[in-house]
């Protein structure tokens, strides 16, 4: 019922940008280059926790970029997950090389606790996800949504939490569904291979261990990763991270 109100509202009430406030738009010309204007980068955290896969983003997490994530995400903006998507879908192309490799592009979304998720009204990350896998579809690349993580713990709130402390709250805390280590046992992330995503990278330590989940059921299941390995892709990242990349 919530969604339904969210998208009856963006019907009824008076629209602002998201970034900026201007009125009349959802997202305006000049905040929408701020998401979308640049092309996808390869970005780096520091400290980088271990094992985090190669990430990309469209776009430090400041600005106007900040204000279209939080509105979609806590605000129920969902009309925004289509630039969002964009965005994304941008940076899974920089991180495949375009081609996406032999196989589909798998999408898989770091799964919301299920108690967020209930308070949003709607699971912004796969909402995103499945917004980018159109976007790659229309482009001619083959791609579909795999929610295979789950949490198999309570965390903490991450917010205030420093990089190790937020290392120490997420360790162990993600797992294949089982739906997901069927997938892996029949072999479909060696012929596809996964490529993890989120809305935002900020110490990396979600993704990182988004993909231990991941390659320890591989190992498991004795089933090699294609490239050697997960990838990621971010619709933002802390302004950091790019800083790191700027040459």
């Amino acid at each position: 019922m919530r969604n339904v109100w969210h998208e009856l509202s963006g019907l009824l009430l008076p629209v602002a940008c998201a970034g900026c406030g201007r009125p009349r738009t959802e997202l305006c010309a000049a905040c929408g280059s701020a998401l979308l204007g640049a092309p996808a980068r390869r970005v780096r955290p520091s400290p980088r926790p271990p094992g985090l896969p190669a990430v990309y983003a469209a776009a430090p997490y400041e600005n106007a970029v900040r204000a279209v994530l939080l509105a979609h995400k806590e605000r129920g903006a969902l009309g925004l997950a289509g630039a969002l998507g964009r965005a994304l879908a941008g940076c899974v192309r920089a991180g495949t090389g375009q081609s996406g490799g032999v196989g589909p592009l798998l999408l898989v979304p770091v799964p919301s606790a299920r108690s967020s998720t209930a308070a949003r009204g709607h699971d912004p990350v796969r909402r995103i996800a499945a917004t980018a896998a159109r976007e790659l579809r229309r482009r001619g690349l083959p791609a579909q949504v795999l929610p295979l993580l789950r949490h198999r713990r309570a965390v903490a709130d991450q917010s205030g939490l420093g990089a190790r402390q937020r290392r120490a709250n997420l360790a162990g805390a993600l797992e294949l569904t089982a739906g997901g280590r069927r997938l892996v046992r029949h072999g479909l992330l060696r012929h596809g291979g996964g490529i993890l995503v989120d809305d935002l990278l900020t110490t990396g330590s979600t993704l990182a261990e988004a993909a231990r989940a991941v390659r320890e059921a591989c190992r498991t299941a004795r089933e090699p990763l294609v490239h050697g390995g997960c990838r990621a892709a971010v619709v933002a990242a802390s302004p950091s991270a790019f800083e790191i990349n700027r040459n």
